[in-house]
């Protein structure tokens, strides 16, 4: 949604500059992602001191507590109206991070799971390919048959049976 990331841009770059941690970025997004406390602050009966008190609340019990830039972050954020925002908020955070030194995020889509050693070997190769070092995240995706279908940024690597067979396919009809 363009809108929510319009949204969340200045908030990311403010939590960037003010050097919070990305652990209690994650923490906030997660906790805010949460479709109860999300009810909650949307209810015109329960004051904004309330919700702010619930999310520090819900954190500690987690074992983390905020630093003062952070919740003053989440003071703003709440009294805004922004909780929707926070884990656009979170991502647009992480890009920074990752763009400042140097990595990037990928995804590997795989039929089944890759072990550690395979998975070494895949993020090596990928990294000579994108010449940048990558943080690589691996998914399930039972569709795919066989072989790997890679994401980095807006490229895409289709290693994958189903686009084997998807190109034999268009060949064969064409």
């Amino acid at each position: 949604m363009a809108e929510l990331a319009t949204i969340a841009r200045p908030y990311a770059d403010a939590l960037f500059k003010a050097g919070v941690p990305v652990d209690a970025v994650d923490a906030l997004a997660a906790v805010c992602a949460d479709p109860q406390l999300r009810a909650l602050a949307g209810n015109p009966r329960v004051s904004d001191d309330s919700v702010f008190q619930l999310i520090v609340d819900v954190l500690s019990r987690q074992g983390l507590t905020l630093p003062p830039a952070a919740s003053n972050f989440l003071r703003v954020v709440v009294d805004n109206g922004r909780l929707l925002a926070l884990p656009e908020v979170a991502s647009q955070y992480k890009a920074l991070l990752n763009e400042r030194s140097g990595v990037s995020e990928a995804v590997i889509y795989s039929a089944w799971p890759i072990d550690s050693g395979h998975l070494q070997d895949i993020t090596a190769s990928l990294e000579r390919r994108f010449g940048c070092r990558l943080d690589v995240r691996v998914e399930i995706d039972r569709e795919l048959i066989g072989g790997i279908r890679v994401v980095v940024g807006d490229e895409v690597l289709d290693a994958s049976v189903k686009a084997g067979l998807e190109q034999m396919k268009a060949v064969l009809t064409a």
